[in-house]
């Protein structure tokens, strides 16, 4: 990504074809009550206007998938997620379906999406005033640290030939990164609890009831304890910009100095260049507390090799 486009974004938003998501329809008359039971926040404030965020998590807490969700026409649930998801998530889903008047279905194949913010937003919801009923749906949503639409599109339907900053797949994910947003399987994997990527607030609902995996994460909401906190970084050495832009696919553990020696603090999730610092920056899970620190060590393979300082920003 250019300077000048990231700057672009900074000032009028832009938007991003992510039709590749998995999707879902859900219908049935337990479908809300069903769902409701199977995640991280209330569905019950989805609603056709605006999508809810969420995450799936295992009995002991643990992140198996995060998804979008809104109400669809016809008394429906559509969701979408990463398309790593499409089919681990699908069955996870389809695992506790007992007696439950729900039915889940595959849509990938007839809905394209689209989500912008900004500017780019206005521009594409002036265009979707223009179409046929049952041709598209706009839903709010905040993909990418921002409000913003989501622009559901039947397959039959051409994406819209509109100028704006329409950005690929590798400007998303640097834009993500600047953002300091957690993606799938980077920061939330099975691994991870929802609270330690910051999902408190935004995936999390404390009041609505039980859920698999809601006794771990009431504890953890109870006493504050868990084990690691993701945190963003930059690096300010140019030695280590030209390391770990040019080892992409490295391990880069994190250290912390004490006085017993060097101590394992955590490791990066996610990286890339800044397009207007000119420097790295990223995402990494330190251990709880760590993320008070002004700065940890980075090495690519362990203690023998410490090579770089990042100084945590947040």
């Amino acid at each position: 990504m250019t300077s000048e486009l990231f700057q672009q974004i900074e000032r009028g938003g832009a938007a991003v074809d992510l039709s590749v998501r998995a999707k879902w329809l859900l219908t049935g008359a337990d479908r809300v009550r069903y769902l409701n039971g199977q995640v991280t926040n209330d569905v019950r404030k989805a609603t056709a206007a605006e999508a809810l965020y969420a995450c799936v998590t295992n009995a002991k807490g643990r992140i198996e998938g995060d998804l979008f969700i809104h109400a669809a026409p016809g008394d429906a649930l559509c969701l979408d997620a990463e398309p790593g998801l499409r089919e681990s998530l699908s069955a996870r889903l389809e695992k506790y379906i007992v007696s439950d008047d729900v039915l889940i279905e595959d849509i990938i194949g007839e809905w394209k999406l689209l989500h912008a913010w900004g500017d780019a937003a206005d521009k594409l919801a002036q265009h979707f005033a223009s179409f046929p009923s049952g041709g598209g749906r706009i839903v709010r949503s905040d993909r990418f640290g921002a409000a913003g639409y989501d622009f559901w599109l039947r397959q039959s339907e051409p994406l819209p030939d509109i100028l704006l900053p329409h950005l690929s797949a590798g400007e998303i994910e640097v834009w993500r990164i600047c953002s300091g947003i957690p993606r799938w399987p980077l920061e939330l994997n099975a691994t991870s609890f929802p609270q330690e990527a910051g999902l408190e607030m935004r995936a999390m609902d404390f009041s609505k009831g039980c859920y698999i995996g809601q006794e771990v994460l009431s504890r953890i909401k109870t006493t504050g304890r868990m084990p690691r906190k993701l945190v963003k970084f930059q690096v300010h050495d140019p030695a280590g910009k030209t390391l770990l832009t040019e080892t992409p696919g490295a391990s880069w553990p994190l250290w912390v100095r004490s006085a017993e020696g060097l101590k394992e603090a955590g490791a990066v999730t996610s990286r890339c260049l800044h397009p207007v610092l000119d420097q790295v920056i990223g995402l990494a899970y330190v251990r709880q507390g760590l993320e008070q620190e002004h700065s940890l060590l980075l090495a690519p393979e362990g203690q023998s090799s410490i090579l770089i300082e990042v100084k945590i920003s947040g």
